[in-house]
């Protein structure tokens, strides 16, 4: 396509309708010159089409979360998974994935920390680079984010990541600078949050100088959503599109500014030629306006998705219960709350409606039939969960509701849309579908519901709008008449959690009701009716019971996606409710306890030696269950290193202390102390290590040599190290390579991660693991020292200087150097568990790079 072209003949209106959405989901074309509409999707874990969170619309493939697919350590995996998303992407109309999620695990309890791969930038940012190339390579850009430092959800659209240099340019910017420079990303997403007091979207310096200029990144740099504030500042930045639309900043006010000379011309230009480069590489110019969407579920991704979940699962303890041998096992307790049914996905944006939702004790009953007992032992929910299809059917008896739609917000006149919901949970953002305004309609959705058994009952309602709940005509719960105040759903657009309990028989069918209007609500529109049957009280006692009685136990325990959700931070990195008690329970029950963690991100386990077994499955996607059955069997090996730290305690976190953040601000005070550098550098115990995990079989490594005993920069190195599985099954070993500087210039953590390789390997197979080395491997962020000369111009006008003892000769231009001297390349299972050391002399320094 001749771009130059296409500039001259469209007008500035028709430009800077290109740099703001039309909707939520779409960027505008210009018929008249054939330039399609861009549709978006989000996300990490899935791309879900034009539904919100999960709510409605088609079925998409759930591959495991960021977390997980950063523990597999396989580059190449990350990289199917891609294409997988790239391909379902395609199938809801979208030519972006608002993915993937690149930030770092600054601490354990960062509540989106399962979108994202990795507490090391080295890690986080090869998944990156492979999960861009994936994608694009399906005719879909992608837009890592959030550019930059957005380690947290409080306050996240006005606080400041207060972030010192060295770290920036040494941690948080590396995962980004990969997906570009590696990953050839198409697109990049600013973050909501001030970096050192400016925001993102509103930063020259780094859009153009960091990203444009040093990267060499040609694609669009897009807002989160909501998150511009300016028109000339975010212009002059280099900031492309506003969404979602109708712009407020952006297009038809990007006009007027250009207009009246406010904004330069050729800075539209600028814009508009990056966003029809981007659909060029594309070949997206053949695109519809209007492009269906489509659940298409294909047996190939439901193998890779499998394949993933099993991969990420990472062997923390074993001392030798696990694999069970199916054959032998007379009887198994199921236990836990995450055991009976599936928790997938986090909240927030990386929701979506999965093709199935399968709990893990669906394949494991498959497997050992009336050998299994299952009991929950405990209730983790923070609000009742949605009324869902298991106690409610709609008409059609697949859903759980039928929904019908009004043009007024009262519920008068004709029906205007009628669909189907999977839950009690309708969310939208701006109007529900075609016919409905974006304001003022209203909603009225119908179910018989079934209960279980006789006694009280629960419902419960969370609301953005108003909306009330009729049982058999009753209204029993009213947020139309009394609103609640506001709570934390909804991304804090939603009320508090109000409660009704109604005495119901069981097996007698009663009508329910859901009547929601739009009224008081703006941007996001939604309703949450809950339904909880009557709860046992003696659940712990009945899982204790179950244990004693079997030959073998597993604990499922975890969180929630009301837990761990965008739009909040956890408070505590202990389990919620009682779970860390039922474990302590169960396992003094039946010493052949295996505990099955379904987190994204850490949890506290001062039960970990008190088990036979614990696995970290995270949250795995659709194929969760399915892989958890065949590691726990043999089938499949646990092949997931911890791409994270578990500590003892939330209180040695490095983060401790400034995180969230307060007053505005968060410090990050650790400077280069994330995560791993902390614990190694200051010598503090963990509970498990970076890069820990074990396997169902044993390697043996043989001696590790260098390319070279010096290393000149420019040159790379290359560190192999022979290995052999020395076990009757297949396996993966992961050789994890760090670098120490032994006397460097400026501070430097203990170790650094400098590169790995994950290697399967067949019953006494041998392979060389193969690092590659480079300049940046050895090299630092020097951010110069200006002020020396003035102050020492100041102090030699006073006459004579004090002695004192002085640092490094100091340089001016800041930079990435390398220094001359040596270093020494430990390889190890884990940062802790180090098997080999070799010493490399930096005979030349470097820099700036």
């Amino acid at each position: 396509m001749d771009i130059d072209a296409l500039l001259a003949e469209l007008t500035v209106d028709e430009k800077a309708s290109m740099t703001a959405g039309a909707d939520m989901w779409s960027v505008p074309g210009v018929e008249r010159l054939d330039i399609p509409p861009m549709r978006v999707t989000d996300g990490p874990n899935g791309a879900r089409g034009s539904a919100l969170l999960g709510a409605g619309g088609p079925t998409a493939a759930c591959v495991p979360c960021g977390s997980a697919l950063g523990a597999t350590w396989d580059v190449e995996l990350v990289e199917r998974i891609g294409h997988l998303l790239g391909q379902e992407a395609r199938t809801k109309g979208c030519r972006v994935l608002l993915a993937p999620t690149i930030n770092l695990h600054r601490s354990p309890i960062a509540g989106r920390n399962f979108e994202c791969y990795s507490e090391d930038p080295l890690l986080a940012g090869r998944a990156a680079a492979a999960f861009v190339r994936g994608v694009q390579a399906e005719g879909v850009a992608t837009t890592p984010k959030h550019f930059v430092a957005n380690e947290a959800e409080f306050e996240r659209q006005t606080i400041s990541s207060d972030v010192d240099e060295r770290a920036l340019h040494e941690l948080y910017l590396v995962p980004f600078e990969h997906a570009v420079t590696d990953g050839g990303a198409l697109g990049i997403m600013t973050s909501y949050n001030r970096l050192n007091g400016e925001y993102c979207s509103e930063a020259r310096w780094l859009l153009e100088d960091v990203l444009r200029s040093r990267w060499g990144f040609e694609g669009f740099v897009v807002t989160d959503w909501l998150a511009a504030g300016s028109t000339a500042a975010s212009a002059e930045a280099g900031l492309d599109l506003e969404m979602p639309g109708p712009g407020r900043f952006f297009g038809r006010a990007l006009a007027e500014a250009v207009k009246h000379g406010e904004v330069a011309e050729d800075l539209l230009d600028a814009q508009v030629r990056r966003h029809l480069t981007v659909m060029d590489r594309l070949c997206a110019w053949g695109d519809g306006a209007d492009p269906p969407e489509e659940a298409v579920d294909l047996p190939e991704h439901r193998a890779l998705a499998r394949e993933a979940a099993a991969d990420a699962t990472v062997l923390l303890r074993n001392d030798g219960v696990l694999p069970f041998d199916a054959a032998k096992l007379s009887s198994l307790a199921l236990i836990g709350p995450n055991a009976g049914r599936a928790h997938l996905m986090g909240g927030g944006s990386a929701q979506l409606r999965a093709h199935y939702v399968v709990p893990p004790s669906d394949p494991i009953s498959e497997r050992l039939g009336d050998r299994v007992t299952h009991e929950p032992g405990c209730d983790i929910d923070r609000s009742v969960r949605a009324v869902g299809p298991a106690h409610v059917a709609s008409g059609d008896g697949e859903a759980a509701l039928d929904v019908a739609y009004y043009a007024t917000d009262d519920w008068s006149g004709e029906v205007v849309r009628q669909e189907t919901a999977p839950s009690g949970r309708l969310l939208w953002f701006g109007s529900p579908g075609d016919g409905v305004p974006d304001t003022g309609f209203s909603v009225r959705a119908t179910g018989r519901l079934v209960p279980p058994e006789t006694g009280t009952h629960r419902f419960t309602l969370i609301q953005a709008g108003r909306a009330r709940v009729l049982v058999d005509g009753d209204v029993v719960l009213d947020g139309i008449e009394d609103p609640p105040p506001r709570g934390r759903e909804f991304f804090g657009t939603g009320s508090e959690e109000i409660t009704a309990d109604v005495e119901l028989e069981a097996g007698r069918p009663v009508d329910l009701v859901v009547e929601y209007t739009s009224r008081d609500a703006a941007i996001l529109y939604g309703v949450k009716v809950g339904y909880q049957p009557p709860v046992p009280d003696d659940l712990l006692e009945r899982a204790v019971a179950a244990a004693a009685a079997a030959d073998a136990a597993v604990v499922v325990v975890g969180t929630s996606d009301e837990w761990e959700s965008e739009g909040h931070d956890r408070t505590s990195m202990d389990l919620p409710g009682d779970q860390d008690e039922l474990i302590r329970r169960v396992a003094a029950a039946n010493p052949r306890t295996v505990v099955v963690v379904n987190t994204g991100a850490p949890v506290t386990m001062d039960w970990a030696d008190d088990v036979a077994a614990v696995l970290q499955v995270w949250l795995g996607g659709q194929e969760m269950a399915s892989a958890l059955d065949a590691v726990l069997f043999g089938e499949a090996e646990p092949a997931g290193r911890l791409p994270t730290t578990i500590p003892l305690a939330l209180e040695h976190n490095p983060s401790y202390g400034s995180f969230p953040g307060e007053n505005s601000h968060v410090a990050y005070s650790e400077g280069l102390l994330v995560g791993y550098r902390w614990y190694r550098t200051r010598r503090l115990p963990v509970r498990y290590p970076f890069g820990h995990g074990g396997s169902y079989t044993t390697f043996e490594w043989g001696t590790p040599s260098c390319s070279d005993d010096s290393y000149v920069p420019g040159a790379g190195t290359t560190v192999t190290v022979p290995v052999t599985n020395t076990g009757d099954r297949r396996g993966a070993e992961v050789v994890q390579c760090y670098l120490r500087p032994v006397e460097p210039r400026l501070f430097r953590p203990e170790l650094e991660l400098a590169g790995y390789a994950k290697l399967w390997l067949d019953p006494g197979e041998s392979a060389d693991a193969v690092i590659e080395l480079g300049d940046r491997a050895f090299a630092y962020w020097d951010p110069g020292d200006r002020e020396l000369d003035e102050v020492r111009a100041k102090l030699a006008g006073g006459g004579a200087i004090v002695p004192a003892t002085a640092g490094a000769t100091r340089r001016t231009e800041r930079g990435w150097y390398v220094d001359e001297g040596r270093y020494e390349v430990c390889l190890g299972r884990s940062v802790d568990d180090l098997a080999a050391t070799l010493a490399i002399d930096v005979t030349a320094g470097a820099g700036p790079l």
